[in-house]
């Protein structure tokens, strides 16, 4: 089969023939109709985070049909459309029996150290196909695994709540979907910190409020709009220190700053007046639950989670495409994500 794959660290993904995988009793194969490039592909790409194997087929958003299932598997038959939960665990130790698999002893990212979706057929453990329904395109299912479920999380984690406020700083994959979700939560007040012109345009179409960080400071921009108040909880989508620093000083009395952002840098708080004096906190938020994810394919089966055709970009299974979509994060895309589309 076809696949697209890192060979070496810091160079440009590689077309490689590979065969197609067997699967054990617990296992499925699944024939690739659509997958996301996310932002953490590139951070693979460049060495930022970690590959301990190499080659490896990136790519973990990933939608598809089933095109083989093992003795095991019961809940999926050959032909049905699935999307992929990215996190491979164990089910049994102490984190899994808690529903707790992104801390799993043994756990596995599809697509970094697993064989991922840039590729015309991959193997996943059965328990990570979740049934896609007919009103989901393939290429929704598949970024929805990733940007989607992880603002769900975010928001999970943050306790939001009807009538609450809130600030997303940062509207790619994650702040579009953070956004959409916030408003079927029945959020009061939403604000979003970009600054890109056309990003910031689509804000405003979608209900909320956006803050242009080119204009000045948006702390001062989201006390002003709040009367001073703050907002009741941030969430911080961009990996930046200052970004990070920001989301939490918005915040009200009682409020909670979700940190999804990946960096290297250290981040500088004032116990005191930033965090004690409003019983504020700081929640780090990692990947999402596979509990989580029917939850969120109602939503986008009911239409309260949508990608617009203009928010998506697609190229083909083709190395040289995927590379200049990877090398465009290192500015700030108009769209919201590139897919893949492989099978459909």
């Amino acid at each position: 089969m076809r696949a697209v794959q890192l060979t070496q660290v810091g160079k440009p993904l590689q077309e490689a023939e590979i065969d197609v995988p067997e699967i054990g009793a617990s296992d499925v194969v699944v024939r690739v109709a659509a997958c996301g490039i996310c932002h953490s592909d590139e951070h693979y790409r460049a060495g930022i985070s970690r590959i301990d194997r190499l080659p490896v087929t990136l790519g973990h958003e990933i939608a598809g049909w089933i095109e083989k299932a093992g003795a095991d598997i019961k809940h999926v038959t050959r032909g049905d459309r699935v999307c992929v939960h990215y996190l491979a665990h164990c089910g049994s130790c102490e984190f899994c029996v808690r529903g707790l698999e992104q801390f799993c002893r043994s756990g596995q990212m599809i697509g970094k150290h697993l064989d991922g979706g840039y590729a015309e057929f991959i193997k996943v453990p059965g328990r990570n196909v979740f049934a896609l329904p007919d009103q989901i395109p393939f290429e929704i299912g598949a970024i929805m695994m990733c940007s989607s479920a992880t603002a769900l999380h975010a928001l999970n984690k943050a306790r939001l709540k009807s009538g609450e406020s809130i600030a997303i700083f940062g509207f790619g994959g994650l702040g579009f979907s953070a956004l959409q979700l916030a408003r079927a939560f029945e959020c009061d007040r939403i604000f979003v910190v970009e600054i890109n012109p056309t990003k910031l345009a689509s804000i405003e179409t979608l209900g909320a409020v956006p803050i242009d960080a080119n204009k000045g400071n948006p702390l001062e921009q989201i006390t002003d709009a709040t009367n001073g108040k703050g907002v009741d909880v941030s969430l911080e989508l961009i990996g930046s220190s200052k970004t990070m620093r920001q989301a939490v000083q918005c915040l009200g009395a009682l409020g909670r700053a979700a940190l999804v952002g990946l960096t290297a840098e250290s981040m500088s708080i004032f116990p005191y007046t930033e965090l004690i004096n409003k019983e504020v906190e700081i929640i780090g938020v990692s990947d999402h639950l596979a509990a989580e994810l029917p939850t969120l394919i109602e939503l986008a089966r009911s239409g309260k989670l949508h990608f617009p055709p203009d928010a998506l970009r697609f190229v083909g299974l083709n190395g040289e495409q995927i590379n200049a979509a990877l090398d465009a994060f290192q500015d700030s895309i108009d769209h919201v994500r590139t897919v893949i589309k492989v099978g459909f």
